[in-house]
């Protein structure tokens, strides 16, 4: 039967197409069949390139700029009226305390002192070159941003006119603002006004002349030349710094001396011929820096932009982070070691080993409260010295962070939030006490200070290493701006209430733990402030948690309410097997 199905279906079918023959491939050339046949295109004819003016292209894109303002001239004259008032108030502050530095370099009468006064102008100027070099490598210098990457730096066009004023900017704003940094410490240190004016320009031009330097080795890719600059001119610094506390405090002994304007003078010539030379190498160069480089850089503006907009600078630093991580590229894996905490504590005892540049801001913020005894700044100097140690213990609590802004990583280690904050806490606070040790001598007043005797200084210096590990602690754990909160209302427009926090994170755990040593209170108060503090930002669980937790226990008591209520419910109910 299937047989005759299959047949009569096959006989109901129309006839099938006649199989078509492929011929086969001749022996000689295959496209030997398709000579001749016409494809239906044909290619361009030869025309010459229409030439591009770099300067009405320049024109166009400033005119796009310019001609989409945003801000009308009653609002420009508002800001301009907010940054003068700025300048004027914070000038007035740094005037008064010149002229309170200026007293205290008169009550600086044994050569010692002079001395070491004398070596903080060496360590401004250095620290200024290394900081030149880092921003210099990190930024570009010269840089573009991605629109102008991808629609005029790739145009068959010549790139000077267009980059040549950014390296101007760059160039002048280095200049200034080493020669305003140079000549607020010099005059803080109480060197007369021909040494500041000399101590200024040198460091100014020093700065431009780094940067400029910069920009020629933009063009080779070169960044190897600055680390080792920056490196060198950072330890440089660290040994004036440290030179000028051994001095003063006369554990060396070298007499009197005092740096001449001739030398001051002869180093600014040098830092002019060598930003004059790197300059006009960087001018020639400028159509040889690569697209991929000059873009980079404005992306990484563009990042810091949008995090400064919200002034959280966590997700400023964390964009520099990650840059760092992706221009190293990869490193070896290192097995962990432990079990629970004790797994947390390795991990960071780990990668301060393998990675020990925080350990140098830790060392040198020691420094701070020496240098502000130095200068005549005794009374602020815990304050000064506690948001020094804010700064360089950040770097030391990564997986604090981590963990804090991401809680569902957080959620898989089998620890309470207390046991984490904690276990990644351990190792910034062994090195904060260490750096207690290392203040003590400051705080009892070696170099002119205020004056305490040797365990009260050491309360004052646990208590000023407190402070810093909290701000940093909370610097780290602060959250994000939460722009769904109700907004504030002021002259700038809404603002939300954490945006406005966030100038002062950090800032306000050190005030509040320093306040009784300002004060000049006994400073076991500043300590059991600093407990009450560690409780709620270590100790504790957040906001969110209590709130998650006691969402949970909500539904829990729900639900054993409906267990226990269907329970009751259905048993009356039931039948047994017997019954009818």
């Amino acid at each position: 039967m299937r047989k005759k199905r299959r047949r009569s279906r096959a006989a109901a079918q129309p006839d099938a197409a006649p199989a078509v023959e492929v011929p086969l491939e001749p022996e000689g050339d295959p496209y030997a069949a398709f000579e001749g046949r016409d494809w239906g295109f044909a290619f361009l004819p030869d025309a010459q390139a229409e030439v591009v003016n770099e300067k009405a292209l320049h024109r166009m894109v400033k005119q796009w700029r310019h001609g989409r303002a945003t801000k009308t001239l009653w609002q420009a004259f508002s800001d301009a009226y907010f940054a003068v008032f700025t300048v004027v108030l914070l000038g007035a502050m740094i005037t008064n305390a010149i002229i309170g530095s200026q007293r205290a370099a008169a009550s600086c009468t044994t050569a010692d002192c002079d001395t070491g006064r004398s070596l903080i102008p060496w360590g401004v100027l250095f620290a200024v070159v290394a900081l030149s070099a880092a921003v210099a490598r990190l930024f570009g210098p010269v840089l573009a941003s991605a629109a102008e990457g991808g629609w005029v730096m790739s145009a068959p066009i010549g790139r000077v006119r267009l980059l040549r004023p950014r390296l101007y900017a760059v160039v002048v704003a280095a200049a200034l603002v080493g020669i305003v940094l140079a000549g607020i410490v010099a005059a803080l240190a109480g060197e007369p006004l021909h040494a500041v004016v000399a101590w200024a320009v040198a460091t100014g031009l020093a700065a431009s002349a780094v940067v400029a330097f910069a920009a020629s080795e933009q063009s080779r890719e070169r960044t190897w030349v600055l680390r080792l600059l920056g490196g060198v001119a950072t330890l440089l610094a660290l040994l004036a710094l440290a030179g000028m506390v051994a001095i003063s405090a006369g554990w060396i002994g070298v007499g009197t001396f005092a740096t001449p304007d001739v030398l001051v003078l002869g180093l600014a010539a040098v830092a002019v011929v060598v930003g004059v030379v790197s300059f006009v190498l960087a001018r020639l160069r400028l159509d040889h820096i690569p697209r991929a480089r000059l873009i980079s850089g404005g992306s990484l503006v563009s990042g810091m932009q949008g995090a400064m907009f919200g002034l959280d600078f966590g997700l400023a630093r964390d964009i520099l982070v990650e840059r760092e991580a992706a221009a190293r590229g990869h490193v070896k894996p290192v097995r962990g070691s432990g079990v629970g905490a004790r797994a947390l504590v390795a991990r960071d005892l780990q990668r301060l080993v393998r990675f020990p540049r925080p350990l140098v801001g830790v060392f040198g913020s020691a420094l701070v409260p020496y240098a502000l005894d130095a200068v005549g700044l005794g009374i602020v100097a815990p304050l000064g010295a506690a948001l020094a140690l804010v700064a360089a213990l950040i770097p030391t609590l990564g997986a604090l962070r981590v963990l804090s802004r991401t809680g569902g990583l957080a959620r898989m280690f089998p620890l309470s939030t207390r046991q984490i904050r904690q276990a990644t806490v351990t190792v910034p606070a062994l090195l904060a006490v260490l750096w207690a040790f290392l203040v003590t001598p400051s705080m009892t007043g070696i170099l002119g200070g205020v004056v305490r005797e040797p365990f009260p200084a050491f309360l004052t210096a646990l208590g000023t290493a407190a402070a810093g590990l909290l701000g940093a602690v909370r610097w780290q754990t602060a959250k994000p701006v939460d722009f769904a909160t109700p907004m504030v209302a002021t002259s700038s427009g809404a603002v939300p209430p954490s945006l406005m926090f966030n100038l002062a994170r950090g800032f306000d755990m050190v005030a509040l733990v320093t306040a009784p040593i300002l004060l000049g209170v006994d400073p076991i108060w500043s300590l059991a402030m600093a407990t009450l503090v560690a409780g709620f930002l270590i100790g504790g669980a957040n906001s969110a948690e209590m709130a998650a937790e006691a969402e949970e226990q909500k539904k829990q008591l729900e639900a054993e309410k409906a267990r226990s209520a269907g329970t009751r419910t259905t048993i009356p109910n039931r039948r047994r097997p017997t019954d009818k």
